[in-house]
């Protein structure tokens, strides 16, 4: 009987955690970054950036220019930069209590789901929307082993992501409450790699 050759080690899957930006990251637009991980296997990873506002757009302002909602009358839902790739399209991060009419919606798992259609903003407009929500515009994406490589150079921490982190707590807040919920206080992480 012949060895079986070794196999390479299986990829944690991801999807439904956080990513936490380590101090010190290389790419400035991720630096502070939370990241909730909407899809993670072998073919990639799709998240969605949760701490960074975008401040040239109201989630109001967007209704009214879709034509969804008179002005003023819209929610005050956050509107966040959700990554560097295809920043004119928005993706609602929301609680897995609803359910997109046409179906478009990825359940991510039991808590939280994201949908990219006009029917969620019309529903939210309406009051029918999710008990929870943040609007992004564009998404972090990364090829096949990208997101692996960059965690096994310490780029980012991960964590479990929960409602309240996400939905609750403040946009300046969310890194340093992320770190806190792992047991770690920011001003212990250096951006200087250490060696013995």
């Amino acid at each position: 009987m012949s060895p079986q050759p070794p196999t390479a080690p299986e990829t944690e899957n991801l999807t439904g955690k956080l990513l936490i930006a380590m101090p010190g990251m290389g790419d400035p637009r991720f630096a502070g970054s939370v990241v909730y991980l909407c899809a993670h296997s072998a073919d990639g990873a799709m998240g969605l950036i949760v701490n960074k506002r975008v401040d040239e757009v109201t989630f109001g302002e967007m209704l009214e220019q879709l034509e969804i909602a008179p002005p003023g009358s819209a929610p005050d839902l956050p509107v966040c930069f959700g990554g560097p790739v295809e920043m004119r399209r928005g993706f609602v991060l929301h609680s897995a209590d609803y359910h997109a009419s046409s179906d478009e919606g990825l359940v991510v798992d039991g808590r939280f789901a994201m949908t990219a259609t006009l029917d969620i903003l019309e529903d939210i407009a309406a009051g029918r929307g999710p008990d929870r929500a943040l609007m992004a515009l564009g998404y972090a994406g990364w090829g096949p082993g990208q997101l692996e490589s960059e965690l096994a150079q310490n780029g980012w921490l991960t964590a479990e992501a929960t409602s309240d982190l996400i939905f609750a707590t403040e946009m300046e807040r969310k890194w340093e409450a992320a770190l806190l919920s792992l047991g770690i206080h920011p001003l212990m992480l250096s951006s200087e790699a250490g060696h013995a």
